[in-house]
């Protein structure tokens, strides 16, 4: 099947069944093959779990290689949040072709992504109609908690990871978007690395890693 955004797949070991997927969403300038280096560790402990990491549905305006969620050229938070709205929807599309395509419905998928990718990880999370089996983000924040609580719609279980020096996404934005939810009873956990920028280092992996573990378990 062709689905709506261009994506790498990494599929379980011959013969081995799908059970779940972790959808990777990468962040502002990247593309799915980034993001999926994830998968080269995740895999062996998740030998039932397709990984299906999707390019953004724009080209990068200041990366033509990459690609973006939504455009972060204009200092505009109206702009933003209607860009990041169009990315929502495009990729709530996408994962309803996911689902149909390996018969997988939300409690089976891990939504997780960096920095562009775990923002629009934890709105189309908590937009959906049904839980996902847990959100785990690394270095983003809410687009706009006053939209966000608005449209929110369910109560999906969530990792954010963030690190202390990260001079892009701010670290303070761990400890709102940590307010948030906790003020909206979502069952969250929060980890900031140390001397951590604007990466996913590989005690970060390794955090995410087991929360999902014990997630695709309960």
């Amino acid at each position: 099947m062709t689905f709506c955004l261009d994506s790498t797949i990494i599929r379980p070991e011959k013969n081995k069944d799908i059970n779940n997927a972790i959808i990777l969403l990468h962040g502002y300038g990247g593309d799915g093959k980034d993001i999926s280096m994830l998968s080269l560790n995740w895999k062996r402990h998740l030998p039932n779990t397709i990984f299906i990491c999707p390019n953004g549905h724009e080209t990068c305006s200041l990366n033509p290689s990459g690609f973006q969620w939504f455009d972060l050229t204009k200092d505009n938070n109206d702009y933003i949040l209607e860009q990041s709205l169009k990315a929502e929807n495009k990729l709530k599309k996408f994962i309803d072709e996911i689902k149909n395509e390996f018969r997988l419905d939300n409690s089976k998928i891990c939504l997780s992504g960096f920095s562009q990718g775990c923002m629009m990880s934890i709105n189309v999370g908590f937009t959906s109609d049904k839980e996902y089996n847990c959100i785990v983000g690394f270095s983003g924040k809410i687009i706009n908690p006053i939209n966000l609580s608005q449209r929110k719609k369910n109560f999906t279980k969530t990792l954010l990871i963030h690190g202390d020096l990260d001079d892009v996404v701010s670290p303070t934005h761990l400890l709102e978007a940590k307010d948030f939810l906790v003020r909206n009873n979502v069952d969250i956990e929060t980890h900031l690395v140390k001397n951590c920028g604007h990466h996913i280092p590989i005690e970060a992996s390794s955090i995410a890693l087991n929360y999902i573990l014990k997630k695709f378990v309960e």
